[in-house]
């Protein structure tokens, strides 16, 4: 039992290998490479060891641009996700797989096909994290994303999601019979007069038929992941996905994105449990408080410097800042909040810029802070600080306060930071009951405690869209 009475949640653990941003401090001696498969294969490996659930491999579609320009302070390039993933299946037993696919850019027919894929070569161990995007620096590189509109991603997407189940749905659990006597390998039509595979579709984003080429994979449906904030994410979410990656690591923001995730789910009809929330986290350990803070903000001086601070805050105010000093004051001037993106390829976290600033404006003065400083604390992601018993008594916690289901953990060292987490901190929550020593289940859905989806009928309603 936990301390709030309930019984203990097993935490879901997720293992991220830095992406190209500036949390990781690809720069240090000790760094690895962040193309290499050894360092895929490492970071998987690990999180395996850790019994942790899955590997989750982001995705970056466009080199990043600042006034035009690519920028130079990015980690440059990120293979392709299904290739990574593929490879990571050959060398992991248990570990799911989720991969960062873009549905805006991609066709519903090769991803559902490609996720299948990646299911029956893992033996059950795929999963979906569905992103959109709809600004036109990214779309360049794909025939659509110079003309779809911001409102339509949301449609697009949601019709998406439908119309890939409904081809994982296409082939019957029996479809395949591989009767040599008779030379079948194939049952025939179903009382509908359907052959596997054969699917008809016809909606405002997609207008397709034909046959689905890959048999019912073994978790029935790969697992679909989703980030859900806005009330348009949120219905999504709670109605489709399987699990949601939260924005929210403060006790009480989690706690109440958790009981409105809740109460969604509940409101789409599903059973409560059946939607997981896992936000990121990463983490910085030492054999004394002491030591783990001064460690901690060795770090954050890595990750932010004066020109990543100044980076970092033109996103914001969307204009050149290189003539402040990233020791002085916050720029005086306001964001050109009606200028084209001087920062592209980098998502907001706030389309509100001239809120934004005020409010960094306002944390500034309150706290004395500088414009690095500002930055340093606006834009920092080390959540977890301390003794290894300190940061598995504070995960452990906020999991069973229900703030979250899990956490997906990195490190600020590719690939190697991964491995204190795991010989340090693991053991104690395993020690605590709320971590797994041995994996129980054959597949993700398993090891998540996510049921396996029915089989409904092509014919079957759609999917509620994103918008």
């Amino acid at each position: 039992m936990s301390e709030t009475g309930k019984p203990r949640k097993q935490i879901v653990l997720g293992a991220y290998l830095g992406g190209v941003n500036h949390h990781t401090l690809w720069h240090l001696p000790e760094a690895g490479s962040q193309i290499e498969f050894s360092s895929f294969e490492h970071t998987a490996r690990t999180a395996e060891r850790g019994r942790f659930d899955f590997f989750f491999l982001a995705e970056g579609l466009a080199l990043r641009e600042r006034d035009g320009r690519v920028f130079d302070q990015d980690v440059v390039g990120r293979p392709d996700t299904f290739t990574v993933l593929a490879s990571l299946a050959a060398v992991t037993e248990h570990l799911g797989l989720a991969g960062t696919i873009n549905a805006t850019f991609n066709e519903p027919y090769e991803l559902a096909r490609q996720l299948a894929t990646l299911d029956h070569l893992s033996g059950g161990r795929a999963a979906w994290n569905v992103v959109t995007s709809s600004d036109e620096f990214t779309g360049r590189n794909f025939r659509r994303g110079g003309f779809l509109e911001h409102a339509q991603r949301y449609e697009r997407a949601g019709e998406a999601v439908a119309l890939v189940r409904e081809l994982w749905d296409s082939w019957a659990d029996d479809a395949v019979v591989a009767d040599r006597a008779s030379g079948r390998f194939l049952r025939g039509p179903d009382d509908a007069g359907r052959w596997p595979g054969e699917f008809e579709h016809h909606g405002s984003q997609f207008d397709v038929r034909g046959r689905f080429t890959v048999p019912r994979s073994p978790q029935g449906h790969p697992v679909i992941l989703q980030a859900g904030v806005s009330a348009q994410g949120r219905d999504f979410a709670a109605a489709s996905a399987d699990a949601i990656f939260s924005p929210f690591t403060r006790l009480d923001e989690a706690q109440a994105y958790y009981r409105d995730i809740a109460e969604r789910v509940a409101r789409a009809g599903r059973a409560p449990g059946s939607v997981k929330i896992v936000p990121s986290a990463s983490f910085v350990l030492g054999d004394t408080p002491a030591e783990a803070e001064e460690k901690a903000r060795w770090v954050r001086d890595q990750q932010v410097g004066g020109r990543t601070a100044l980076t970092l805050l033109e996103q914001i105010w969307n204009r050149d800042l290189s003539a402040y000093d990233p020791d002085g004051a916050l720029p005086d001037v306001d964001p050109a909040v009606g200028a084209p993106p001087f920062i592209a390829g980098r998502a907001l976290l706030d389309a509100d810029r001239l809120a934004w600033a005020n409010r960094l404006r306002a944390r500034a003065a309150e706290q004395g802070f500088t414009l690095r400083e500002t930055a340093v604390d606006q834009f920092s992601r080390v959540e977890f600080v301390g003794t290894p018993q300190q940061v598995a008594d504070r995960i452990d916690d906020f999991v069973q306060s229900d703030g979250s289901d899990g956490f997906i953990i990195g490190s600020h060292l590719v690939p190697t930071g991964l491995d204190e987490f795991v010989d340090r901190v693991v053991p104690l929550l395993q020690e605590r009951g709320a971590l797994r020593t041995e994996y129980t289940g054959t597949t993700l859905r398993d090891n998540l405690g996510l049921p396996v989806p029915e089989r409904r009928a092509a014919e079957r309603e759609a999917e509620p869209a994103l918008a």
